[in-house]
């Protein structure tokens, strides 16, 4: 299809469905099957941990795959490294299903990962290619609708899904998502980078690249920001099964309710924010959620430090904790990109990895460190700070 002119009208129903479908393969293929890590560990002979690395090589696969489909898409337009990368995950997906060993379903979920990041790239780049400010910051609000609910009822969906096939048939339904993506992609989603725009543009010009990414203030407090939103998230999701499970005795079904609810914290903030930024700038926004965000994390801390945690208490701050970050991740990803003027696709998978690496980085040390009360929110309150220290400098 022909490229499109840059900064169009306001983007299509189509166009928007079309790149929240390919954003839901993110949250889908890291939640849909956390239901059936009990399954696989016994059917595969496998302990916890090392289902979970399952989990943690898919992440990693994310971080490192987007890093790399940067500089391709902006060498190649942004459909081809897009179709390719579909095509990747569902063929991985497959494997992922016919896996003997945890082992192959280890090396297959960091494939499958290779191909995913393509999506996660790529969708952002589009929508800088198209529109910038505002307009960019307003789409991103949109997509954050896919990036909130998914998670909210992929466990639930997974749980159900498992009651009707063997964890197997969720790789199958996962791969017959990704090729519905391919097919809609390849028939509808324009070429947003045109060839005019990629003359010049060299591969092995690619750390030179993202070096000068680096150097640019306001790319990086603001991806920067993004990592530590992200770390915030990665702290709650990895740190809530021990808060509420173990330290709380709540049970499965509550469990599964208050993740639910909370992850729609997400999805009615950034609707919240598109109304927002009808009347101010995103980088406004963003920092009115970044000290919101300070505050619920430092009554977080200390509500562990007094030991006076409860689900009454929790559930509330946790909503709005995730509500900051649906104000957070479209605006801080608008700002970051809108500070960038050519080799959008390489500054689109910089950003991603940053987030990525950052969100994967607090997960782990929660784990680490044991998932204590004391820890999570500890380490939510940390990147919350890391936040509003990226604004300052962004002003600066």
């Amino acid at each position: 299809m022909s490229a499109v002119t840059a900064r169009s009208a306001a983007p299509t129903l189509g166009f928007t469905l079309l790149l929240g479908l390919i954003m839901a393969l993110g949250p889908l293929s890291i939640d849909l099957y956390l239901p059936a890590f009990p399954a696989i560990a016994r059917e595969l002979e496998a302990s916890d941990g090392q289902v979970q690395y399952t989990l943690s090589v898919y992440l990693l696969g994310l971080a490192l795959g987007q890093a790399a489909y940067g500089p391709v898409a902006d060498k190649y337009g942004r459909r081809l490294p897009l179709l390719v990368g579909l095509l990747l995950y569902a063929l991985s997906a497959l494997l992922c299903a016919l896996a003997p060993s945890v082992l192959t379903l280890t090396l297959f979920r960091g494939m499958q990962a290779l191909g995913g990041a393509a999506g996660a790239v790529i969708t952002s780049s589009v929508v800088r290619d198209r529109y910038e400010g505002k307009a960019a910051a307003s789409l991103f609000s949109t997509l954050m609708l896919v990036t909130g609910v998914a998670p909210a009822i992929a466990p639930s969906l997974g749980t159900w899904l498992l009651t009707l096939t063997p964890w197997r048939g969720l790789f199958v339904l996962l791969a017959v998502f990704a090729a519905l993506c391919l097919l809609l992609a390849s028939l509808w989603l324009p070429e947003t980078h045109p060839k005019s725009q990629r003359a010049g543009v060299r591969l092995r010009d690619t750390a030179g690249v993202y070096l000068s990414l680096l150097k640019n203030r306001a790319f990086l407090s603001y991806s920067l920001a993004s990592g530590f939103t992200f770390g915030m998230l990665f702290a709650y999701v990895s740190g809530s099964p021990f808060l509420f499970l173990q330290n709380l005795h709540v049970s499965a079904g509550l469990y599964a309710v208050l993740f639910g609810v909370n992850s729609l914290g997400i999805t009615l903030a950034s609707q919240w924010n598109r109304a927002l930024l009808r009347r101010y700038e995103p980088a406004q926004v963003a920092r009115w959620a970044a000290r919101a965000s300070g505050v619920i994390g430092a009554a977080l801390l200390a509500a562990a430090l007094l030991h006076s945690l409860s689900v009454p208490l929790l559930a509330p701050l946790f909503f709005g904790l995730l509500g900051c970050a649906g104000m957070l991740l479209p605006n801080n990803t608008a700002l970051a990109l809108s500070s960038v003027t050519a080799r959008v696709g390489s500054a689109a998978a910089l950003n991603g990895t940053i987030q990525m690496t950052l969100g994967g980085l607090a997960g782990t040390l929660i784990g680490a460190l044991g998932g204590s009360p004391l820890v999570i929110m500890a380490m939510i309150l940390l990147c919350a700070a890391g936040i509003m220290v990226c604004h300052a400098a962004a002003r600066r």
